[in-house]
């Protein structure tokens, strides 16, 4: 009988799992230093969607987004032996679009091009889809998600982030912690600031039709 090699087999395992995951981040970036690229194509897309959703309020341009993302799986690849499992990996990546995504922020904030004010339909962001069968929910849900990207888009670039890192990704205040370098207070606080100004920006687009 033919062996498989631990190539095949990380891939056989990866597919046969499906959302249910055999390896944790740390385990599959652990066997990706060790040479494994099946692991590290399962980081990507474990990551590239929440990346997108995470990067999109810093330069309000889904291609721009999406290079940001792209350069971001760039240096996990390339600095790979950077990462020390010490800190958890979702930290390490966010942190490092974060500043790659700052770093474009403040290119474009120079270039004094479009502000962070409409969101077209094209760059609308990718986690607030919500497939709908039926056309009259579809509908209502396709309005309210557009009123939410554009309540969002009128945030603070501070606000932004925090929100979409804990309403809509869910991540632990410590990780949000960690990947802002802001004290565990400070990104309660922002996060409740940040939701009450959210509810404002809603009612105001609402009461005004759109």
């Amino acid at each position: 009988m033919k062996r498989m090699n631990s190539s095949n087999l990380l891939r056989s395992q990866l597919e046969n799992t499906a959302n249910n995951f055999l390896y944790t981040d740390e385990e599959l970036m652990s066997k990706f230093q060790s040479g494994n690229q099946d692991a590290y194509i399962e980081l990507v897309n474990r990551y590239k969607d929440r990346l997108i959703n995470f990067v999109f309020p810093y330069v309000n341009d889904f291609e721009r987004c999406e290079d940001i993302v792209q350069d971001t799986m760039l240096k996990v690849y390339t600095k790979k032996h950077y990462y020390k499992e010490i800190a958890k990996f979702s930290t390490w990546i966010y942190t490092i679009a974060k500043n790659l995504a700052n770093s474009e922020y403040r290119k474009i904030k120079r270039r004094k091009t479009k502000s962070f004010s409409h969101i077209s339909k094209e760059s609308e962001i990718p986690h607030l889809k919500s497939p709908d069968k039926d056309i009259s929910l579809q509908y209502e849900n396709e309005f309210n998600r557009e009123k939410i990207n554009m309540a969002i888009e009128k945030l603070p670039e501070h606000f932004k982030s925090v929100i979409i890192l804990r309403d809509i990704q869910e991540t632990s205040y410590d990780e949000i912690s960690l990947i802002m370098e802001l004290p565990i207070g400070t990104v309660k606080s922002r996060i409740n600031r940040a939701r009450l100004q959210l509810r404002a920006e809603l009612n105001n687009i609402i009461n005004k039709g759109g």
